[in-house]
């Protein structure tokens, strides 16, 4: 009943937060079915990026920008920005700028979930722990996604030297924004509060703006208005 407890308080933040970014699709929410499907393939990716970071570790050595920026934030971006570029980036369903968003924090939830549920098990952690790790590691999971879908929507539905600039950003600044806090929660030892909050706070300052951008940017917003005229 104990291990119930906590998987499922590890398990409830990333739904939790994947149901507000779905519900925030103002015109056009995307099938339910391709949500979870994503959602499930973050799952997935968790035990081949575990390999890889076990691997870079070994070959790159102990150095700490090399883990935070490429080991840890380059892996687990680049295999996430991979899952979404070949199974929705081209797909019929994206069909507006807030679907990037939709299906990049889907696949970062899906994975940080199972990240949560596998440190919550093997630490029986309290609820105390479970809250701090719902407003960091999961949170900020769930803004790299934002990053992440923003820039590949402004790529889908932009042209030519632009579309591959936003392409580009989609990959590398969640990858930057990743590595930051990777390195703030690691290595700075003393204080290291002091750092995270604010850039939590920023983070999520630049991603609701973004969310804001990315549903005004919507072909069917336009349709709407003119509906109802």
């Amino acid at each position: 009943m104990l291990w119930f407890a906590i998987g499922t308080a590890a398990v409830a933040p990333g739904v939790a937060l994947l149901t507000y970014f779905y519900l925030k699709d103002r015109y056009d929410a995307e099938p339910l079915h391709m949500v979870i499907k994503i959602f499930l393939l973050g799952f997935l990716i968790v035990l081949p990026i575990m390999i890889l970071q076990r691997g870079m570790t070994h070959w790159l050595g102990d150095n700490s920008f090399v883990e935070s920026f490429l080991v840890s934030a380059g892996i687990e971006e680049l295999i996430k920005w991979f899952v979404l570029y070949h199974m929705i980036y081209n797909h019929m369903e994206f069909d507006e700028p807030y679907d990037g968003i939709v299906y990049a924090t889907a696949v970062s939830l899906g994975f940080a979930t199972v990240e949560n549920v596998i440190f919550a098990l093997a630490h029986q952690a309290s609820v105390g722990t479970l809250l701090v790790r719902a407003l960091l590691p999961v949170s900020g999971h769930a803004m790299f996604g934002v990053i992440m879908g923003y820039y590949l929507g402004r790529a889908k539905f932009s042209e030519g030297r632009r579309s591959h600039k936003f392409l580009i950003f989609s990959l590398l600044l969640p990858v930057f924004w990743h590595g930051v806090y990777d390195w703030i929660l690691n290595y700075t030892t003393q204080y290291w509060i002091w750092y995270i909050i604010p850039l939590m706070a920023f983070l999520w300052f630049g991603g609701i703006g973004k969310m804001y951008r990315a549903n005004d940017r919507s072909p069917f917003r336009l349709t709407e208005a003119g509906g109802s005229d």
